[in-house]
Parts: C-alpha cells; sequence; structure tokens
C-alpha cells in the first residue's frame, strides 16, 4: 500500500517538474535576455519538488 503512495507522489512531483520546465522555457522563448535569472528560479523550483518527493519516500518508508 506505501508503494502506491509514493508511486502517486512521484508523478505528482513529476508533474511539478514538467510544469515548472514548461514556464520557464515559454518565458525563455518570450524574453530570451532573463534567461540567466529564469533558470536559477527554475532550479530552485526542481528542487523543492524534488525535497517533496524524498519527504513522501521518508513517510512511506516510516509508516510501513
Amino acid at each position: 500500500m506505501g508503494v502506491i503512495g509514493y508511486g502517486l507522489g512521484v508523478v505528482g512531483a513529476g508533474i511539478g517538474i514538467g510544469l515548472a520546465a514548461l514556464g520557464a522555457t515559454s518565458s525563455i522563448a518570450r524574453q530570451p535576455e532573463v534567461q540567466g535569472r529564469l533558470f536559477t528560479v527554475f532550479i530552485l523550483a526542481s528542487a523543492f519538488v524534488e525535497a517533496l518527493a524524498l519527504i513522501g519516500f521518508v513517510v512511506t518508508l516510516i509508516a510501513q
């Protein structure tokens, strides 16, 4: 049961990173001069989403 919960958490993280990448690439396409700042924000957002996925993994292990 815990593996299903973790799987759903990973799917959520994948969707979150995908949406962040979509926003970053479309913003860079509109304004290429802000590429450096947008890349930094994208990396931070991806790290936060992955941290949430790892927290879900730890909670799954603790719940078993």
